[in-house]
């Protein structure tokens, strides 16, 4: 991989396309669906490919926010538990969204502060 390094952490970003995109707990979104507009948004490696990202979804997999349903190689299809909300982290001074039943810390990698 490249030295690249975004501005907003590819997590964060995740977190808010989710939230924008595909917040409800009754639809399915796929992590080929959020890659796409990771890409439309310009803020990620452009030699990455949906094999990098595999980690983030896991990791929000992880963290409770979503449910891995369904896979077929590469194509994870995720399900919220719960809808996401937005909240603002004062010590890293990032917007982070957060599934209403997961813990008030931080989603920001470098920070993980108390919400």
């Amino acid at each position: 991989m490249s030295d690249f390094v975004p501005v907003i952490p590819i997590v964060l970003q995740i977190r808010k396309i989710i939230f924008e995109k595909f917040n409800d707990v009754d639809i399915k979104f796929t992590n080929d669906e959020i890659f796409e507009i990771l890409k439309e948004n310009n803020d990620i490696d452009p030699s990455w490919i949906i094999d990098d990202v595999e980690s983030f979804f896991n990791e929000i997999c992880d963290s409770g926010l979503a449910r891995n349903i369904a896979q077929n190689f590469t194509t994870i299809w995720l399900k919220l538990f719960d809808p996401v909300e937005k909240f603002h982290c004062n010590a890293c001074n990032q917007d982070v969204y957060l599934g209403t039943s997961e813990k008030r810390i931080c989603s920001n990698p470098s920070c993980k502060s108390s919400i």
